[in-house]
């Protein structure tokens, strides 16, 4: 019997757990989210050989140059079988927002790449726009670390507009911080800019927009087997070089966003004496079970126009 051509060829592409998957329309870029550890970035990296794509990254924490092996960014081999865009580039400590991201994606889509990766807002802007904010100021930024450091996230939210705090994740300091920063800035809520969201690079009936949604069993097997090999492969060495540069609130959720690689709090707690590494590899598994966790719950609230792939 003569292979299907519409359909991937397992045993070649040697990703048997995608080998039913329908092969995307070649004159489309294809989006590819999902959780960590799901096997995105193997799938991306096939179809890129197969169809002759770049393969561009959306994850935010690959961006920075600190965590090849952390952040499990492609290894040099697989960087060598394909165009990679977008990945490391960024040095340590230097600002990245998903606005920053967006300038750096626009000229790549001219190679009609596969666009992989787990941050959410890196997709939802592609594909949705992102509203023109401007910076905010480094006062105004310590002025938020300070009040949530001393007062907690509910002094962030009193003073938010309600239309804002109504859309916000209130669990999320992050994302309250950065509300608080646009009104305390501008004068304006954050949900009155992004109401005047421009047109999207990539609308969703342009692309080929997939979100592969992994059993929850058979990714938290991945994801404590993942690490393991992290581990082997110099995970503990990233986090030695990176420990000079560790900022006093390094993990914590108002940190540097390159502090926040799954693990590198953990690890560095066992450099600095604090914890066994046996219990840093714990807490930096369920660490990643639990995001991968919240991802999962994103990609089903926030994309439910995209297909949504089963695996394995």
């Amino acid at each position: 019997m003569s292979e299907n051509p519409g359909r991937f060829n397992a045993k070649r592409a040697a990703l048997p757990m995608f080998a039913t998957l329908p092969l995307p329309d070649p004159d489309k870029p294809v989006l590819i989210a999902g959780p960590t550890a799901s096997g995105k970035s193997a799938l991306a990296l096939w179809l890129a050989e197969a169809q002759g794509r770049s393969v561009v990254n959306a994850d935010a924490l690959q961006v920075h140059d600190s965590w090849r092996v952390l952040s499990a960014r492609p290894s040099p081999e697989d960087e060598a079988r394909a165009p990679h865009r977008l990945y490391g580039h960024v040095p340590r400590g230097a600002d990245y927002s998903v606005g920053h991201w967006l300038r750096d994606v626009a000229p790549l889509l001219a190679e009609n790449p596969v666009i992989v990766g787990g941050t959410g807002l890196y997709f939802s802007a592609l594909t949705e726009g992102l509203a023109d904010i401007p910076p905010t100021p480094p006062a105004i930024r310590a002025e938020a670390d300070a009040i949530l450091a001393e007062r907690g996230i509910g002094a962030l939210l009193a003073d938010l507009d309600p239309e804002t705090a109504a859309r916000l994740d209130r669990r999320n300091p992050a994302r309250v911080q950065r509300a608080w920063e646009v009104l305390r800035a501008t004068g304006r809520g954050l949900a009155g800019w992004q109401a005047q969201t421009g047109a999207p690079l990539l609308p969703l009936d342009a692309v080929t927009p997939w979100v592969l949604m992994p059993e929850k069993t058979w990714l938290n097997d991945r994801i404590a087997r993942r690490f393991d090999q992290m581990l082997r492969e110099g995970a503990l060495d990233e986090a030695r070089d990176a420990l000079a540069h560790w900022p006093s609130t390094g993990g914590q959720p108002n940190a540097p966003l390159w502090t926040k690689a799954i693990g590198a709090p953990e690890l560095v707690a066992h450099l600095k004496g604090q914890i066994s590494l046996p219990d840093a590899t714990e807490a930096a598994t369920l660490a990643t079970r639990q995001f991968a966790k919240r991802q999962r719950s994103w990609f089903r609230n926030r994309m439910r126009d995209w297909t949504h792939r089963l695996i394995p």
